[in-house]
């Protein structure tokens, strides 16, 4: 249910800012809400083309930075390419958090503490306009894999 609803909000962004709606556009962005995770855009086109066989990648990249561009996605570097997750909301909140990333699987944690006031009083006659802050690392499951 909880999936339905992030769903039906990405669609309404698309709808108001004058994007088509399409099945397409629909399971790419019900693949990224099921894997809550960084997933790239091959591992996407990979998935699809089962169910569309046509799909091309120039497809797949081109609507991941549009869904990006209007903040239904973010969007990281891993292992010099570019990855994609459904924008999260941190649970029980609203406030902007940063992530720990597994460089294996691509999993987030959310991270509480913004180190953005440290940064402000380093620079206090800049305006800081926007930041990101990410943690890159393995998670537990990843380092329990490569231990055995």
């Amino acid at each position: 249910m909880e999936n339905q609803v992030a769903i039906a909000g990405a669609m309404k962004i698309l709808k108001e800012n004058g994007k088509k709606q399409t099945k397409r556009r629909e399971v790419m962005i019900d693949y990224l809400v099921q894997s809550n995770r960084y997933v790239s855009p091959k591992e996407i086109h990979s998935s699809l083309t089962k169910e569309y066989p046509g799909l091309s990648q120039d497809t797949i990249y081109r609507n991941l930075r549009e869904f990006a561009e209007l903040g239904i996605l973010e969007e990281t570097e891993l292992n010099g390419e570019m990855n994609f997750r459904f924008h999260c909301v941190h649970p029980n909140s609203n406030h902007h958090h940063h992530h720990f990333i597994c460089t294996n699987c691509g999993a987030t944690k959310p991270l509480d503490l913004c180190p953005m006031t440290f940064y402000q009083e380093q620079l206090p006659d800049c305006l800081i306009e926007d930041h990101r802050f990410e943690i890159f690392g393995k998670c537990e499951k990843c380092v329990k894999i490569n231990e055995s």
